[in-house]
């Protein structure tokens, strides 16, 4: 059940997140996410790089019972990981703070699941 809550809260944040930086829907969100993308030396097409990954880590996180569910939330978690580095250099602590809770719940998913990715590779 907890997992479940868990895996539809990174879901739903990070399919919002990837529809921004892929489509720019949201006009005053993507391009405050863009020029903070520039600020760290990455650009247009590195966004939207990020919003790919987003997506197949948002859809594929709900597949559990197979290798793609852990691998969803590897990337996750990766994106997690690279958004909470990119705000300890170029920004303050504090603008990391959705990307630690993202990371720690991808990764307690990740370990959730890691049975399954490792049965792949055994």
């Amino acid at each position: 059940m907890t997992l479940t809550i868990v895996i539809a809260l990174l879901s739903a944040f990070f399919l919002l997140a990837s529809s921004i930086k892929l489509a720019g829907w949201q006009r005053k969100i993507f391009e405050t996410q863009l020029a903070m993308f520039e600020s760290y030396g990455l650009n247009r097409q590195a966004m939207f790089l990020v919003g790919l990954i987003e997506l197949f880590g948002a859809v594929t996180i709900w597949f559990q019972q197979s290798w793609l569910g852990p691998l969803g939330a590897a990337a996750l978690l990766a994106t997690s990981v690279g958004a909470i580095f990119c705000h300890l250099i170029f920004d303050s602590w504090k603008d990391g703070i959705p990307a630690m809770i993202t990371a720690a719940l991808s990764a307690s998913v990740l370990w959730h699941g890691w049975s399954s990715i490792s049965s792949v590779f055994t």
